[in-house]
């Protein structure tokens, strides 16, 4: 089934910011934030007018917080596989608008809560929400691949991700301002509530029809079947779903830290409320750049090298934390302001030693952006378009899970005498062991990540013509041989995972062998020399084919030892011969690689590569071109020869 898409007629604009101008984008963005600004404008002032402004016996102000929080993510559990299947199978605007109108009855139920001081009343409106964000989460999701191109996927969700955090920051914000007014604070809450929850259905009329992926899909309102189908269904694909366990270890990651801050603020940083304000609004700036900064880095593809950058970054700076907070200065040096003994937020920002916290705590978060965006972007592109949304749901379910699961660990972890320092000592080594548990699973991440790293920082590398990249199906990308790398910058290139036919020797190299191996290229050796492994390589081929994936090939045979393009051998033929018979359709994009002679990696010294480390400085400036494709049926080798060199000559 062909998946509608509503992608405008050209997808080359600037930067992601482009996206608020379009009617595609603009009123979904804003929708979606004034539905997180809400639901955070709703639980926190509950939570300040509980905490502080009511007595009831039966919900203690500490325990407020935590009923709250569990109400709120309950129907994450029970109702995301049913949400994942109503997405699936209706026109996903009529499901925004269908939530909209949900918010708004909620929020009429709330106002009167506020109004009157009810607290049940209230509690009933936080698990509603829940199930408002509940339906709208596989929505979310689940738009943006049918209404983006891939070049715009990943700009689009570090918009959506940027937005969600300063949704929940201002959210958290107005709430406990409004509901601190004397005389009308509650009054407040519930007009704000109820204000957004109208400025949201409003938008929502302006979002595009996006058609229903799955029509014919029959709801099974079963939630504890559908959701054990849900994961199994996200199961049988190995990449997106252990994919869908790294995000869900992200918001594990993230709920440590965002539900200790009050007590790192109170207990660790000696500081007021007004300063556990601001390790939350340094938080959500540092997740919000992070995603932001995602489209500049990753040249707008949907890049997931930027993974295990991220989850680095993300233990590196946790770690950082943990000796910044043992490091700082005894309270006895209180600045003027402080009261009760706890630094005012003035008072607490004059210490130069409290930079490096917020220092940490902003790079972070940055990181956690930074890996969080990829992987969304990832399960989006890679996961069927008839069951995206339930695989979406499947995401929230475990999201779920291991939120709840990161309040008991990181409480027995507290409970055992550890300090909230250690706590996060202890995270970022355990962040350490998930990531690298994670890349070994699934190499494609770390096989990305140095390929990130080696047309960033070791070259300068520009693409051209990259759009002639298939973005499904089978294909063979044809490419001239220049270096012991060409296969490491064909896979920066591109947004698709590439399997290689290569060279037997060249696994040989030590550590690009070992890379190579990694990315499970097929080795290939001459018939005379070993025709087993010779027709073994050409089996491997047809099922790399078979199973619609890129196949990239050198057909010189070898890397060039005078930097000219050598004569084209005839394996690609047989390779497209083989895929006809099989009724398999592979067209043949050329490639060309430039600048790459003379480097490093190429035998520019007596046939030998390797010899001279700088021997043309640093950050070299090489490139790709990309042309057209041709019909398999076209392809000989002497014609898909004259094409590469077509592409040598180009300026």
């Amino acid at each position: 089934m062909s998946e509608p898409h509503c992608v405008s007629a050209s997808d080359d604009h600037p930067n992601q910011f482009a996206l608020l101008r379009q009617r595609r984008f603009a009123p979904f963005f804003w929708t979606q934030f004034s539905g997180a600004a809400n639901d955070n404008l709703f639980k926190f002032a509950f939570t300040v007018m509980v905490t502080y402004q009511l007595s009831v016996s039966w919900l203690p102000p500490a325990m407020a917080g935590l009923v709250i929080g569990a109400l709120f993510i309950l129907p994450f559990l029970l109702l995301s596989a049913t949400a994942g299947q109503l997405t699936d199978k209706f026109d996903k605007t009529r499901m925004i608008r269908f939530v909209k109108n949900l918010e708004i009855a909620i929020m009429l139920v709330a106002a009167l809560g506020f109004w009157l001081g009810q607290v049940p009343v209230l509690l009933l409106c936080t698990f509603l929400m829940g199930v408002h964000s509940t339906l709208f989460g596989p929505v979310k999701f689940a738009y943006l691949p049918q209404v983006l191109s891939e070049r715009e996927l990943t700009g689009g969700n570090g918009m959506v991700e940027m937005g969600t955090f300063v949704a929940i920051l201002l959210g958290n914000v107005a709430g406990g301002l409004l509901v601190a007014l004397p005389g009308v604070g509650h009054g407040a809450v519930a007009l704000a509530c109820l204000a957004l929850a109208l400025v949201g259905r409003v938008l929502a009329q302006y979002i595009p029809g996006a058609p229903a992926t799955d029509p014919g899909l029959r709801v099974n309102w079963n939630p504890f079947t559908e959701t054990w189908r849900n994961l199994r269904l996200a199961h049988g694909n190995p990449v997106v779903f252990r994919s869908l366990l790294g995000i869900s270890w992200m918001w594990f990651f993230g709920a440590v830290f965002l539900s200790q801050f009050p007590s790192f603020a109170k207990e660790v940083l000696h500081g007021n409320e007004q300063v556990a304000s601001l390790l939350l609004v340094v938080f959500s700036v540092g997740i919000g750049t992070g995603s932001l900064l995602c489209e500049v880095l990753s040249r707008r593809h949907v890049e997931i090298g930027l993974v295990p950058l991220g989850a680095i970054g993300m233990s590196v700076f946790s770690i950082d934390l943990y000796f910044a907070a043992r490091g700082l200065p005894p309270p006895t040096g209180l600045m003027a302001g402080a009261a009760a003994g706890y630094y005012s937020l003035g008072g607490f920002l004059a210490q130069p030693a409290h930079w490096r916290v917020m220092a940490d705590l902003a790079l972070l978060s940055l990181f956690a952006g930074l890996y969080s965006v990829p992987m969304y972007a990832l399960i989006q592109l890679r996961s069927q378009p008839t069951h995206r949304a339930r695989i979406i749901a499947a995401n929230n379910i475990l999201n779920a899970l291991f939120m709840i699961a990161s309040s008991l660990i990181a409480g027995a972890l507290l409970g055992a005498g550890l300090t909230v320092p250690q706590v996060f000592l202890l995270t970022g080594l355990a962040n350490a062991v998930v990531a690298f548990y994670i890349f070994m699973l699934v190499p494609e991440y770390l096989l990305r990540f140095v390929a990130w790293v080696a047309s960033r920082f070791i070259y300068r590398f520009q693409v051209r013509g990259d759009a002639h990249i298939p973005a499904t199906g089978a294909a063979i990308l044809a490419c001239n041989h220049v270096s012991f790398v060409d296969a490491v910058l064909l896979m920066a290139a591109s947004p698709r995972p590439i399997r290689f036919l290569m060279d037997h020797r060249i696994f040989q190299v030590p550590v690009l062998g070992w890379l190579f191996r990694l990315a499970k290229a097929i080795p290939v050796a001459p018939q005379k020399e070993d025709p087993q492994a010779y027709q073994a390589a050409f089996d491997a081929a047809a099922q790399v084919l078979r199973e619609g994936d890129l196949l990239a090939i050198f057909p010189e045979g070898g890397i060039t030892r005078d930097g000219q393009l050598q004569p084209f051998k005839g394996g690609i033929v047989k390779i497209l011969e083989r895929a006809q018979m099989e009724g398999v359709q592979a067209p043949v994009v050329p490639m060309a690689l430039t600048d790459l002679w003379g480097s490093f990696f190429s035998r520019i010294e007596c046939g030998q590569a390797m010899v001279r480390p700088f021997r043309r400085g640093m950050f070299n400036r090489v490139g790709l071109h990309v042309g057209p494709a041709l019909s398999g049926a076209e392809v000989t080798p002497e014609g898909l020869h004259a094409r590469v060199a077509d592409l040598l000559a180009a300026p």
